[in-house]
This record gives C-alpha cells, sequence and structure tokens, in this order.
C-alpha cells in the first residue's frame, strides 16, 4: 500500500494524488479548468446531484432547465450585476462564418437568463411565490490556478432562483435554504459555518450574501455554496411584478441559493487521509463491495458473493462484485483509495458459513451473517456514516481559535474567530493582520461554545452581536 503526502503540510500535493488515485476526473483536456468527469467520478457527482435534488425539492422548489447562452443584451440590463462578472465570460460572437448582430454569453450564472422569463411568468400574487432550479453547467474564465472540483473554468453547478411577494416572504425563503443545506450537509457529513459576507464582498446586485463555508486545515476555509436575497435589485431592471389583490402593481422581492461541484472537491479534501478518499454513503459510487477470495480447494465463494450482491441490490444499494484476478491485497488498496464505504470479504469459510467479514473505511471489522445480512449491512453503513460525521466535526472545532488582538491574526494556524465592530476599515485591518479574508458574521450557532463579542479587535468600539471570522478562503 503506498501513502499519499501528508494532507495537512502538503495539502495540494495530497489532494491531487487522492483525485488521480481514485479516478474521479481527468485534467488532461486541452482546455484548462475544463476536466472529464470519468466514470467513477460521474457516478459520484450522480449520487451528489441526488442529494441536492431531493432536500430542495423537499422545501418546495421545482426543476427548470434555461438555455445557455445570453444575449449581450439581457445581461446587460443590471448593471451591478455585470460589474461582477464582465472579466470572467466567454463571449460567442459568431455563428459559424457569420458575425452575430448581438454577441452572446455562456452563462457564468443564470440571472440575466431567468428573469426576462420570469417576468413572463409572474403577473399576478396567485403566481407567487415561484421557486425553481436547475443544475447545469456554468463557465467562468477563471485566471488563478485551477484545480479540479476546487477552481474549475466550466462549473457542474447548481441554482436556486426564487421571487416573493415581499421582503419578509424572501427572507423566509433564504431561511429555508438554510435548513435544506443543513440537511444536504448533515448526508454529507461536511461541518460548514454559514457566514454573513461584509458588504464589500457580497454577491454584485445583492442586498446581503450569506456564504457557507467550511475549514479545510490551517487557516484555510472554502466556500461550499451561498445564498443571496436579493430585494428588488433585479425585478426592477428586469420588469418582474405583479398584480397585488387590491390592484395594484409590485416588484417582486427574489432570491438564490447556488452549490457546485465544490461540495464534491470538499468531501475529498474533509475525509481523505493517506491512503485516498472517503466517501459518506449518500455519495459513495458504490456504497459496498464484495470481494471473492479463491482458496485451494475447499468451497468455491463466487456463487455466494454472487448472491450477496443481489440481495443487497435488491435493497437499493450500490453494490459492486469485483471478482478480477488480482490478489486480495491489490483489490483492498484500489477501493479503500477510491473511497468504498464497506468491504465485504467473501472466502471459503465464509462462503461455507454463508456470512462475510465486513471491513468499513475507517477500519472497522465485523462479521455479518448468516442471518439478516442485508439489515446489517445497511446498520453497518449508518455507523460508519455517523462514525465520519464524528470525526470530521472534531476536526471542525479544532480549526478555530479567538483572537483578541490584530497582533493575535499573524501566522494564523488556525480560521480566527473575532470582534468586529462591523465597519469596513476595521474589517480590511484584519484582513491586513490575517493577510486573508474577514469573511464576515456568523449566522446562527459559533463552532463551539463562545463569550459574549468583546469591543472590535481593530478600534475597540463596541462590536456586532455575533462573532466574525477571518481566514485563507481557497
Amino acid at each position: 500500500m503506498v501513502e499519499l503526502p501528508e494532507k495537512t503540510s502538503a495539502f495540494f500535493e495530497w489532494y491531487l494524488e487522492a483525485l488521480e488515485v481514485a479516478n474521479l476526473t481527468d485534467k488532461r483536456y486541452p482546455i484548462k479548468g475544463m476536466n472529464v468527469w470519468t466514470p467513477y467520478g460521474f457516478l459520484a457527482r450522480r449520487e451528489l446531484d441526488r442529494v441536492l435534488i431531493e432536500e430542495i425539492e423537499a422545501s418546495g422548489s421545482q426543476p427548470v432547465e434555461f438555455p445557455t447562452l445570453i444575449p449581450q443584451t439581457e445581461f446587460q440590463k443590471e448593471k451591478e450585476h455585470i460589474k461582477g462578472f464582465d472579466h470572467e465570460v466567454y463571449w460567442v460572437t459568431h455563428g459559424g462564418a457569420t458575425k452575430l448582430d448581438i454577441p452572446l454569453v455562456l452563462r457564468p450564472t443564470s440571472e440575466t437568463a431567468m428573469y426576462p422569463m420570469f417576468a413572463l411568468w409572474v403577473r399576478s400574487h396567485q403566481d407567487l411565490p415561484l421557486n425553481v432550479y436547475q443544475i447545469v453547467n456554468t463557465f467562468r474564465y477563471e485566471t488563478k490556478t485551477t484545480r479540479p472540483f476546487l477552481r474549475v473554468r466550466e462549473i457542474h453547478f447548481f441554482e436556486e432562483h426564487t421571487c416573493q411577494l415581499d421582503e419578509e416572504a424572501a427572507s423566509r425563503r433564504v431561511e429555508a435554504n438554510l435548513a435544506s443545506f443543513a440537511a444536504m450537509a448533515r448526508r454529507l457529513a461536511l461541518p460548514y459555518l454559514p457566514i454573513r459576507r461584509p458588504e464589500w464582498d457580497k454577491f454584485p446586485g445583492a442586498f446581503y450574501s450569506v456564504a457557507l463555508d467550511t475549514p479545510l486545515g490551517g487557516s484555510r476555509t472554502l466556500q461550499l455554496g451561498s445564498i443571496h436575497h436579493y430585494r428588488e435589485n433585479f425585478s426592477g431592471p428586469y420588469g418582474i411584478r405583479y398584480e397585488t389583490p387590491d390592484g395594484g402593481q409590485r416588484l417582486v422581492h427574489q432570491t438564490t441559493f447556488g452549490l457546485s461541484e465544490r461540495l464534491l472537491g470538499a468531501i475529498i479534501a474533509i475525509h481523505g487521509d493517506r491512503r485516498g478518499v472517503v466517501f459518506p454513503s449518500s455519495v459513495a459510487p458504490y456504497q459496498v463491495v464484495v470481494i471473492p477470495i479463491p482458496g485451494k480447494g475447499g468451497v468455491d465463494p463466487a456463487p455466494w458473493a454472487s448472491e450477496l450482491l443481489s440481495r443487497l441490490r435488491a435493497r437499493h444499494l450500490r453494490v459492486h462484485l469485483d471478482n478480477g484476478e488480482e490478489r486480495p491485497g491489490a483489490k483492498y488498496y484500489r477501493w479503500e483509495s477510491r473511497g468504498v464505504p464497506l468491504r465485504l470479504e467473501v472466502g471459503g469459510r465464509e462462503a461455507s458459513a454463508r456470512s462475510a467479514t465486513a471491513v468499513d473505511r475507517l477500519g472497522q471489522k465485523n462479521t455479518v451473517g448468516p442471518e439478516a445480512i442485508e439489515e446489517k449491512v445497511l446498520s453497518l453503513l449508518s455507523t460508519y456514516d455517523d462514525a465520519l460525521r464524528t470525526r470530521a466535526d472534531s476536526a471542525f472545532r479544532d480549526s478555530f481559535r479567538i483572537a483578541r488582538s490584530l497582533q493575535e491574526l499573524a501566522g494564523s494556524d488556525r480560521v480566527r474567530l473575532v470582534s468586529w465592530c462591523g465597519s469596513e476599515a476595521c474589517g480590511h485591518q484584519v484582513e491586513a493582520g490575517i493577510d486573508g479574508a474577514l469573511l464576515g458574521t456568523i449566522v446562527g450557532e459559533p463552532p463551539t461554545p463562545l463569550p459574549a463579542p468583546g469591543p472590535c479587535i481593530a478600534c475597540g468600539q463596541a462590536a456586532s452581536t455575533a462573532w466574525a471570522a477571518a481566514a485563507h478562503p481557497l
């Protein structure tokens, strides 16, 4: 068994090798930042999408799919919005040899594609709320160092866009999105912090933005997604208005909720170890791998291994039978490096007893069978997910330290929690002190019990009622 680089001290080297060993993506496509989804990576992405779809539809959202190309005329209607993306977009200027009358944008995000249609769909208060989502590819000309799943130019993207009656209803939708993501994150065993971004770092055109951040070790953080409250900032330029019960006209208030393949990168980064990728069972391409181990003479394990495969698939588990000719040790290493939650080893002795030796990805070993094997396997997967979540939560809590002075920010090896008065000038002093970013103020429960915020770390004036986080965003 070959160990990967140490994750804490050589994170990016470890990350790229873990992806390579697991064969989740192929980055050799001849456009930087546009990678190929291999079969194993595609299966993981499909299961991730399934989690997102189940949770967002449970909150009342419906699927749509909009075209990839956006006319320049629509893209430029919201001037503040385009300032955030005009340097990142890909332009289509020709159809064959013919120059287009109106250049087209490959969507970087879909506000400017959807909202002209929303203005046609929404006419009356009875048309609200409008809650729709799509899972599509978006395109951004990323000029920084690209890394698979974490920073790419063609992004597998989940986005919900909504129209609401008023600001209060839009705020409720933000809360519903936060609840949906909490359910998603639990299924992915991903601890995170919802953080309201400071004014200078919110999404262009937003009234406010809540980012979903997770620590990646040291003082690094990764933004998993974001939720935005727009008020009327987009409905005005796009004319999305409705008739009120008394016959008046009002602009809708809007929200968006965005996630991407970064979630898959976060799963790998947070759960992986020196043996490779570690998947929670919710998104593992294969939740169980069955490995028959032929011996010299005795009972042939192959028929029993095939029966196990059929029985577990009948319970809607994703199961793979590895009946190749490699030695058992090579098979164990391959499936451990690919993050399969549970391995069932079946030799002659197990075949005779109609049992199996079960080893989970965290190293726990059990015997299953001969009775109620399916229930036992389901129970072991649940226990494994709980253990994975506990391990991730422990590392999450250890990722934060309180800094009570600007001097304590320097050389930080943790995400710093600071008292902050809310002013931009003090926020930039914090950013200079940590040589990173003030992520914003924590929404809801902090990562660990904290005292009440003290004076602002920069100016000494009364701080806000919530703690702020400072880190090095990835």
